[in-house]
């Protein structure tokens, strides 16, 4: 009743939580606690009383939650003979529709009587979903309370922090950073004018938190001191909202990690902040067999509650896990969602946002904003073109701009001009034109394309050159970064081969950066790398762009070939490719000309839940399987990175030793490198790799056992599981 209080449906969680277990008074289930007898279902029951005492107006809503509390929320009425949809286990049920005395739920009048002022179905779905999710954490948490209880041991909960702690924090943080800018300034004059735009834009940011909650925009330049801003903007927005935590969301896994980073920097609270990405899931959907892990360490729990629940103030996760969370059925991913409820939710790099899923998200972005008391901002250096109007109805309405005049930002924060290479180069010709200058970062479009270029490079070129891809662990790019931030620091000679992760919440600064032809987004990330404290004057960096040679694995993959293409077409007819109106331009053609079109929910979500709005038997489970941002599934290994390999061999063997294995994951993450499911299987199949304790944790861990595939420069190679190094000597 309390967690749906955050979003004004009270006595709607009264009732899930009065209803979810009455099936347990039955006879079989009596036996079945005394071991008299097999496990029999007890969801059913609650649900049919719920649709008896509620009618149509509530009853199904709150049906599939109480019948999905332990399996998940089920198809409404699915195909026809489709067994386990709500409708077949209601129509199937035959016994009693009565409640004990003193537990009877709430009267229909109390309910509120109508939903119809949530006009779509996927309004109303998502109040389903978040009712689930109410009912989901109040039953695990009193589960684990009791089993503390009966173990002796203290009840798990979150962090003491306030926000308003928390944003004290971050003042003094600032005021620190703000002495330093001037003392670099004192060095180096020509970071007097950025540091200058930075304190403008974080004051005028700070300046806008007392405003009404709904939907924000920040468009502030790469290097403009977005990340802060944001954060600084959250915190106040909360303070003065009286909002309940904080939300950021990344596209990137890899950021994720140094944006935490830089949180806790800020804030000086590690346990303020909880970061969770796919890596620190702690097996969170083993629990949805019911089993309770309350025999784990005491810092194990903590960790795996918070990652399932939210129940911190600050919570940095990836877009993955925040988009698929609020379209999923299952226990495990939808217990956090009640906690979203009256957040500051920031969408960083928000042009990331999935084309074919892009109407979906846009919806589901307005309901929270709408239903759920959410301040959500999108914040990006490339705006992209989501506003409703005349040629995208289904864009976001009242959208407002935090940021400080965004075209004046981008004039004054120019720091590079933008050029094109000519013809298709080679791996050869692009090795040449990077020798042509001491300094260069060059970007490419596929790992493969990386490694080529890397390994000619290094056969041309006297200089070590590094390469930074995800075929690198986490562990392993940090130590590549801190050794490129050094050779520019001391102006030597240093030339990198990187992927698009590089473009994103990286603080590093070359005077020449490569770019293959790419979305103008991506574009303007590559530029951010470029130049990017003003150090070489206003102008003063070189991008130059390039569409790479017709080669295998060069080319750009199918789905960034349609933004290669459209940027191609805006490149032609503009002479400012980073201006406010170029990026418009690409955004209009890339979005605003499919209008309505499937393309921007291939798997006609919106309409599958239109259709179900008025019986509320939606379909949960198709839709959690149809809604996925990434359709390549990836799947983590754990790689032995040497300068590591003492604290990983331990990490691993400690998995023998615990029941719950959240803790450990989290410290594993740094040494995973996320591939393509079908290529870790030919790892297995090849004895390459191996799980660790299968009869534990299924899939959850697996093992690099040929060293030999991790190399000590470029990472983890998995094309050939059968290699092995022959100086190490294998035969």
């Amino acid at each position: 009743m309390r967690f749906a209080g955050a979003f004004g449906y009270e006595v709607a969680g009264k009732a899930l939580g009065l209803l979810h277990d009455v099936g347990k008074m039955a006879q079989a289930y009596q036996l079945y606690i005394r071991g008299q007898g097999p496990s029999p279902d007890h969801s059913t029951a609650g649900a049919a009383i719920a649709c008896q005492h509620y009618g149509r107006s509530w009853g199904p809503l709150l049906a599939a939650s109480i019948a999905g509390h332990h399996a998940g929320l089920a198809d409404g009425d699915g195909e026809k003979g489709q067994l386990s949809s709500l409708k077949s286990r209601l129509d199937r049920y035959k016994g009693n529709l009565t409640c004990a005395e003193g537990a009877e739920p709430p009267a229909p009048e109390q309910v509120r009587s109508s939903i119809k002022h949530l006009d779509s179905g996927l309004r109303r779905s998502l109040l389903g979903r978040m009712l689930f999710s109410t009912l989901i954490d109040a039953d695990r948490l009193a589960t684990e309370a009791f089993y503390a209880h009966l173990n002796q041991q203290p009840v798990q909960r979150g962090c003491d922090t306030s926000l308003g702690m928390l944003r004290d924090r971050l003042t003094d943080h600032l005021v620190a950073l703000a002495a330093k800018a001037r003392a670099d300034v004192a060095e180096n004059p020509a970071l007097g004018t950025i540091n200058d735009l930075r304190a403008q834009v974080l004051a005028h940011v700070r300046n806008g938190a007392a405003q009404e909650p709904g939907l924000f925009s920040l468009t502030v330049p790469t290097g403009g001191g977005k990340t802060l801003a944001s954060l600084a903007f959250a915190l106040d927005h909360a303070q003065h909202w009286g909002k309940r935590r904080i939300i950021y969301v990344i596209p990137f896994t890899s950021i994720v990690e140094q944006t935490a980073d830089v949180f806790r920097k800020a804030l000086g609270d590690d346990d303020a902040i909880l970061e969770h990405h796919s890596g620190f899931d702690g097996g969170s959907e083993r629990q949805e067999t019911g089993v309770s892990d309350a025999e784990a360490p005491d810092g194990g729990k903590k960790a795996r509650l918070a990652a399932e629940n939210w129940d911190r103030p600050v919570v940095v996760t990836t877009a993955v896990q925040f988009f698929e969370s609020l379209f999923s059925n299952r226990p495990g991913k939808c217990r956090k969602l009640h906690n979203i409820a009256g957040s500051v939710v920031i969408l960083d790099e928000a042009q990331t946002l999935p084309q074919p899923l892009l109407r979906p998200c846009l919806k589901l972005i307005d309901a929270l904003a709408r239903d759920f008391g959410c301040t959500l901002v999108l914040c990006t250096a490339t705006q992209p073109a989501v506003n409703s109007s005349k040629l995208f109805a289904d864009g976001l309405d009242n959208v407002r701009e935090l940021a400080p005049d965004p075209a004046g930002l981008y004039q004054a924060l120019k720091r590079v001009r933008v050029e094109t290479m000519e013809g298709r180069p080679d791996v050869a010709a692009l090795v040449t034109a990077m020798q042509s200058a001491p300094q260069c970062l060059t970007i490419v479009n596929s790992r493969r394309h990386a490694a080529d270029l890397y390994a000619a490079l290094k056969a041309a070129d006297r200089a070590e050159p590094r390469l930074l891809t995800t075929a690198l662990c986490a562990e392993h790019r940090r130590a590549v970064l801190a050794d490129i931030r050094e050779d520019l620091a001391q102006q030597r000679p240093v030339r990198v081969v990187a992927t698009s992760l590089v473009e994103a919440g990286v603080d590093i600064s070359f005077p020449l950066v490569m770019r293959a032809l790419a979305g103008l987004d991506s574009v303007a990330q590559a530029a951010g790398r470029c130049n990017r404290h003003g150090e070489h004057g206003r102008e003063g960096g070189r991008v130059l762009l390039f569409n790479p040679a017709d080669e295998e694995g060069h080319r750009p993959p199918a789905d960034l070939k349609v933004f290669a293409d459209t940027a191609a077409r805006v490149l032609s007819r503009t002479d400012d490719p980073l201006g406010l109106d170029a990026i418009r331009a690409y955004f209009q053609e890339l979005y605003w000309r499919k209008g309505l079109a499937g393309a921007l929910d291939k798997h006609n979500i919106l309409k599958m839940l239109d259709d179900r709005a008025d019986t509320l038997l939606f379909p949960y489970e198709t839709v959690a399987r149809l809604f996925r941002l990434i359709d390549d599934a990836q799947a983590p290994v754990i790689v032995p990175y040497k300068p590591a390999a003492e604290k990983i061999a331990g990490l691993v063997s400690d998995l023998s030793y615990v029941s719950s294995p959240g803790a450990i994951a989290r410290q594993l993450q740094p040494y995973m490198v996320q591939v393509p499911i079908r290529a870790r299987d030919k790892l297995r199949e090849a004895k390459a790799a191996e799980y660790v304790r299968p009869d534990l944790y299924g899939d959850q861990f697996v093992l690099l056992t040929n060293s030999d595939l991790y190399d000590a420069k470029a990472g983890l190679r998995w094309d050939d599981p059968t290699y092995r190094d022959i100086g190490n000597g294998f035969m």
